[in-house]
């Protein structure tokens, strides 16, 4: 078959809104310090990973796993103190579970609504299932919710499903506990509230599940330090969580991430220094951050700081900073209200400051 010929057979049969995305990009991270991801930059001890290796000995995988996962599910509850009458759901990292709940309430004219700028698979996703999504622009000087823009939105679009992440990737910020209840209280569909970051903030939904029928909590256990095990999960009603369910696809969590994940719960406090680390080191480099002429970070309640440099910049800082081995997140491009903006991951203080120190060198 010719070019021509292929592409012509691409044309006809591939949706237009399909070819004209690009894939989801990973930029090689080989030989860099990785600041571009919002992992954990903390590797496991030798005595616990001769541990795991021990526990994972022990599993056999020429059968299927368990399809409901229920030590994990129960090891997720106690971890996370989640409500014993919630319905809890696990998805192949949170990617999974936005997609399950988009084919759950998808359809001709159905809308999934979020804020711009937000988390970008909630516009990709829409796109692979053929909803509408609508983006509500964010306050430009400081990414605050705007209450009315939302709830107009709301009323005008009827969503059959919103998503708003808690903190807000890739801004950092916490939206007001009191303005999201009350877009909960105004949407006629689901309202699902994405915690990926809990573990870098105090607030959270999660003791608000029952209160409303239409709101559900979803999380990952990446944050915390266990982003390659690809693990999320949904909690809210178990009606709602039920009919969910029903868009999984069978035994979508691996018996290596059952066992790897339960085990890493078991050891919970090892996971939780690290994150009090992370925080404590955030507010050094938000300090440290501000304290250079031509940068503008904003506050964060994530696992990274959001910079917004002067025009022009943020490309040329981009491209400078991985030629001297430190890889950043480049958003100018991604969102008007992101323009000459970087996203930096919170590292080990070595990494912090090998930063610190290339992006003074390069300004």
């Amino acid at each position: 078959m010719g070019e021509r010929a292929m592409e012509a057979l691409i044309e006809r049969w591939v949706r237009p809104e399909i070819r004209a995305l690009s894939a989801y990009h990973v930029p090689d991270a080989e030989g860099l310090i990785k600041l571009d991801a919002m992992e954990n930059p903390y590797t496991w001890p030798a005595e616990l990973r001769d541990q795991w290796m021990q526990r994972l000995q022990a599993v056999d995988v020429n059968r299927y796993p368990h399809p409901q996962a229920p030590d994990l599910c129960a090891a997720l509850r106690k971890a996370m103190d989640i409500p014993d009458a919630a319905g809890l759901i696990l998805g192949n990292g949170s990617d999974e579970l936005i997609q399950m709940i988009a084919m759950t309430l998808g359809g001709p004219g159905r809308v999934l609504l979020s804020v711009d700028p937000g988390f970008v698979m909630y516009r990709m996703i829409a796109t692979f299932l053929g909803m509408e999504y609508v983006g509500v622009p964010l306050r430009k000087r400081d990414f605050s919710l705007d209450p009315a823009l939302l709830l107009a939105a709301i009323r005008e679009h009827e969503p059959a499903v919103i998503f708003l992440a808690y903190p807000n990737n890739p801004t950092g910020n916490l939206f007001s506990e009191a303005e999201l209840l009350q877009v909960v209280e105004a949407a006629p569909g689901l309202v699902v509230i994405d915690e990926a970051y809990a573990p870098f903030t105090d607030a959270s939904f999660l003791p608000l599940l029952g209160r409303y029928e239409n709101l559900l909590v979803m999380r990952t256990v990446s944050k915390m330090g266990l982003a390659g095990l690809r693990l999320g999960l949904l909690v809210g009603p178990a009606a709602w969580i039920g009919e969910i369910d029903k868009t999984r696809l069978p035994y979508n969590i691996n018996i290596l991430t059952q066992v790897s994940a339960a085990f890493a719960l078991e050891h919970k406090a090892l996971f939780d220094r690290q994150t009090r680390a992370i925080r404590e080191q955030r507010q050094v480099l938000f300090a440290a951050l501000q304290q250079i002429e031509g940068v503008e970070p904003y506050p964060s309640e994530a696992n990274f700081i959001l910079v917004r440099l002067a025009d022009g910049q943020a490309p040329v800082v981009h491209a400078g900073l991985r030629e001297r081995g430190v890889l950043v997140k480049n958003l100018h491009g991604a969102h008007p209200l992101l323009d000459s903006c970087l996203r930096i991951t919170v590292g080990t203080p070595r990494e912090n400051t090998a930063f610190l120190a290339e992006l003074k060198a390069i300004l």
